[in-house]
């Protein structure tokens, strides 16, 4: 990809309307997997519905600005995305210390991905895994998602059969606009069906509210050095692997580091971090964003340009993302990554010496395996490097 940077910067000329497409794809994939969960953690500790509008403003304003302008930067498909891990772990502990405290852990831990980044330590480490295992980690992330189509046809069958025939039939004729046509398909069919419920849906602009920080040691424990673990291992390290597993050599390095100033900056806020996203990503990566891997940046832009839309009316996006079938964005998230988990598969199993451990790695990380609050990512790249270390002949 870097002989596309040294050609003038187009972002307008070069989108398409999948890349569109895949933008919102991406963002919509990327509430409708978790934003329940802030919702959920921020009522759990007492928040005020201002205190949590302004944490999906600052996660979103965050996610926009570092995705728009690392994908301009680095004409690549950047996107950037909350830890839907460390949303999880909040459920749990953001009750147990006070707002400030909670969001003075949020800055400890932005601090430690900081320095991670700048330091050149994370760099070095991802730079070790080699391209099967890569490849296989991509597809065992993206498998999950990839497979809930099957699942959500059990329950909504003539919504998603019409989806998946509409992406079929369309990809032999113009494999480019087929994740598009399945979405409009899936929103025509959702309609006729009456599962398109929009009498909550109200227009509310979101406020930025201002926490004061403050340290404690148990906010730290709890909440910070967790946040920083499952920040590095759940999003950044798969969020690598995407990138590299389609081709895009960037250095991991600034993209670290980006992320953790601007979660250090929207910290206050309510941010509790933004990183590299792994399953958005994949789907701005991917093939059906744009048929020229040199263009699919803009994929990741437009996705940028959602988000910061999203973020201005974070107060009504429950509402919005409820308006519409669980079964519709599962599905439509399913078809824009085949093409990521079919390369990634492909490449996993190139390499005959390391297959086996690819297989592992992926397995592993398909498995959704958790042990010590730290996810199945981190294990699966764990269990392939011991396979391919034990597995691999001596030299000499």
């Amino acid at each position: 990809m870097t002989d596309a940077t040294s050609a003038r910067l187009r972002p307008l000329a070069d989108s398409s309307a999948s890349a569109i497409v895949a933008g919102f794809i991406a963002m919509l994939t990327g509430y409708t997997s978790s934003l329940v969960l802030m919702f959920q953690a921020g009522q759990a500790a007492g928040l005020t519905s201002a205190q949590i509008s302004s944490w999906i403003w600052a996660l979103s304003i965050g996610m926009a600005v570092c995705s728009i302008g690392l994908s301009l930067r680095y004409r690549t498909p950047i996107t950037i995305a909350w830890s839907t891990p460390g949303a999880a772990l909040l459920i749990t502990s953001l009750g147990g210390v006070s707002y400030g405290e909670a969001i003075g852990a949020y800055i400890t831990c932005a601090v430690l991905v900081l320095i991670c980044g700048l330091t050149g330590s994370f760099e070095r480490l991802v730079r070790r895994i080699p391209a099967s295992l890569a490849s296989a980690l991509l597809a065992g992330i993206l498998f999950k998602i990839g497979s809930e189509i099957f699942v959500a046809a059990q329950h909504r069958t003539v919504l998603v059969l019409g989806m998946f025939f509409s992406y079929l039939l369309v990809k032999r004729l113009s494999p480019r606009y087929c994740v598009l046509a399945a979405l409009l398909v899936g929103t025509a069919l959702s309609g006729a069906l009456g599962l398109l419920d929009f009498s909550g849906f109200n227009l509310e602009v979101a406020k930025p509210v201002w926490t004061t920080p403050s340290f404690s040691l148990a906010a730290t424990i709890s909440i910070g050095i967790p946040l920083f673990v499952v920040a590095m291992t759940s999003q950044n390290m798969p969020g690598v692997a995407v990138l590299r597993a389609d081709g895009y050599q960037v250095p991991a390095s600034p993209l670290i580091s980006a992320t953790g100033f601007a979660s250090l900056l929207l910290a206050p806020f309510g941010s509790h971090g933004v990183n590299l996203a792994a399953i958005s990503a994949a789907i701005c990566t991917g093939p059906h964003a744009h048929e020229d891997p040199s263009k699919r940046y803009t994929a990741a832009v437009w996705c940028g340009i959602f988000y910061g839309i999203a973020g201005v009316f974070g107060a009504t996006l429950a509402a919005l993302f409820a308006a519409l079938p669980k079964e519709l964005v599962l599905s439509i998230a399913a078809l824009a990554l085949f093409g990521s988990i079919m390369n990634g598969l492909s490449v996993a199993m190139g390499e005959a010496r390391e297959r086996e451990a690819a297989l592992i790695t992926f397995m592993v990380t398909a498995s959704g395996f958790t042990l010590f609050s730290i996810g199945s990512a981190f294990w699966g790249i764990v269990a392939g490097v011991l396979t391919l270390l034990i597995l691999s002949p001596r030299k000499g």
